[in-house]
């Protein structure tokens, strides 16, 4: 060929290479995008919810998905690691809670004044025995709470506020309140009876919390054949109806009005304090064992050496199922919950297959099961992955991303204790959308979305959404109010479908970056989760 001497020459050619380039970039259809979500949100599958028939279709369809693009099988069975579970529901007789205060006995009804829960593993319990208030029931000297100091709860019953202390961050509040259950049994009690602060109450009306009554507790079980019991061995928990709480602390020191106004302030500590009131509970639960299918796939790193770390790539592939009241259509499609999700996990992993230019890291693409039930098949694939733990090296999950406007920024919930937040920030900048900061905090949305069960492990992750801006809040508001978790998330929605292949393709330069970096990411230096989950793992300057 001859050489080219010219500056126009030049030009033209750097002009083809560009445009050569270009081309090579993988392609983002709303078309495809679509057809995932129609098979997945179709009525045929039942809304999917984990242990059934629909489900099972949904993670077949994904596994077949996964064969056609090229992902290579990377479950415990081919593309499958099942999942064991076990669903705790209430017996009859119907539980019964009343208390013994200084001014008579109170009785509570079940599915009314209160929600009663017995053992995850089955089983009768009765319990008569002293409350013991216990604040915000945090102890951890990394962020200066004892609130069981000088209080004694064992074999007692611990009233505990259910809320993130005012002027607390978010995430570390959420985490801490995820554990109230654990610690209490830590210390000794014997069952947790809940008193909702009033910015939580905001968040959990008690009329939307009564939905729940009744409804079964389902968690994963280990090799060993045993349940895993988030609330560390506790016998019962229950949760008030708010004006309800007030008995609770007939006689006591300080009032309910009182503690509560201590938790509206910022800085606010109420203290611990044995009440003169005695709960009594009985409740019995039953149990139902089955199993429910990961479908788990890899795209093998260029890199000789990066090839053995993985970034993984989450969805879950479950939803609610069928509603077993009501008239009309009782199906939950979960179209953006989380088909959506699952979309685009597919279109991430076809770009990868697709791409000339290999990532350096390898892909783990993981459909999580069971996320409806509690992060059930992502707690379980972080305690026994399919890899070797170690080489997990970061972990985005997707999780109802609402597609019903041209979003122009992203949430990464949980970015901003780690260098994932350099990568997230990077990839948006490339497409001109925007990271933005947790917009609704008091909804504790990083302990409910399948990457906690990762940074629990020590993993650095996130969960990736589309943000408020350019109409998101409105969208997310009416979403949230009318059609979460209701069978009006389907297709009848006016889903933008070209907002679906822009969010995948946002998700793929994410991971791109991260997959082709020189470091692995890292936790921030004195990040809480970090210093918690990852102590031994270097740290990066913030």
């Amino acid at each position: 060929m001859k050489k080219l001497n010219s500056p126009i020459a030049l030009v033209l050619a750097a002009g083809l290479s560009l445009a050569v380039v270009a081309d090579t970039e993988p392609h983002f259809s709303a078309d495809r995008f679509k057809a995932h979500v129609a098979f997945l949100a179709d009525d045929l599958l039942e809304g999917r919810e984990a242990g059934t028939r629909g489900h099972e279709i949904a993670a077949r369809y994904i596994a077949s998905q996964f064969a056609v693009l090229g992902v290579k099988p990377a479950g415990t069975d081919g593309y499958f690691e099942n999942v064991d579970l076990v669903e705790s529901a209430l017996d009859t007789p119907a539980p019964s809670f009343a208390l013994r205060t200084p001014h008579g006995d109170r009785t509570f009804t079940q599915g009314e004044d209160v929600l009663v829960q017995g053992p995850i593993g089955g089983g009768e319990v009765s319990i008569d025995a002293p409350i013991v208030f216990v604040g915000y029931g945090i102890d951890d000297r990394a962020v200066g709470f004892d609130d069981y100091s000088g209080v004694d709860v064992r074999g007692k019953v611990v009233a505990v506020l259910r809320g993130i202390p005012a002027g607390f961050d978010s995430e570390v509040g959420a985490h801490l309140r995820s554990m109230q259950a654990h610690v209490a049994a830590e210390h000794g009690a014997l069952a947790t009876i809940a008193v909702q602060t009033r910015v939580g109450l905001k968040a959990f009306p008690w009329e939307a919390v009564k939905r729940f009554a009744g409804e079964p507790s389902t968690t994963w079980v280990g090799h060993d054949g045993v349940p895993f019991d988030p609330s560390g061995g506790l016998r019962a928990s229950v949760m008030m109806e708010p004006s309800a709480t007030e008995s609770l602390f007939d006689g006591a020191p300080a009032t309910l009005a009182s503690i509560l106004d201590d938790a509206d302030r910022s800085g606010g500590r109420p203290k611990g304090m044995a009440l003169k009131t005695t709960a009594r509970i009985t409740v019995k639960t039953k149990t139902r064992r089955y199993r429910s299918p990961e479908v788990v796939g890899v795209i093998d790193g260029s890199d000789p050496r990066l090839k053995h770390e993985y970034v993984a790539l989450m969805a879950h592939s479950d939803h609610i199922g069928i509603a077993k009241h009501g008239t009309g259509d009782r199906i939950n499609n979960g179209a953006l919950d989380n088909a959506a999700g699952i979309a685009t996990l597919l279109e991430v992993a076809r770009a990868f297959t697709m791409d000339p230019q290999r990532p350096k890291r390898s892909i783990l693409i993981v459909a999580n099961t069971a996320e409806e039930k509690g992060l059930l098949g992502a707690e379980y694939f972080a305690h026994n992955p399919t890899v070797p733990a170690s080489s997990i090296v970061a972990a985005i999950d997707l999780d109802m991303p609402l597609l019903l406007y041209d979003f122009t920024d992203v949430v990464a919930y949980g970015g901003t204790h780690s260098t994932m937040d350099k990568a997230i920030r990077e990839a948006g900048a490339s497409m001109h959308v925007d990271v933005s900061p947790d917009p609704m905090p008091e909804q504790a949305v990083f302990v409910r979305s399948d990457h906690y069960a990762m940074v629990k492990v020590g993993v650095p992750a996130v969960m990736l959404a589309t943000g408020m801006a350019n109409g998101g809040s409105a969208a997310w508001q009416k979403y949230l109010t009318t059609n979460y978790h209701q069978p009006s998330d389907d297709l009848s929605l006016p889903i933008n479908w070209q907002a679906g292949a822009k969010f995948a393709e946002l998700n793929f330069r994410a991971v791109r970056v991260i997959a082709n970096a020189a470091a692995r990411p890292a936790w921030y230096d004195h990040d809480y989760f970090g210093d918690l989950f990852a102590p031994k793992q270097p740290k990066a300057h913030k």
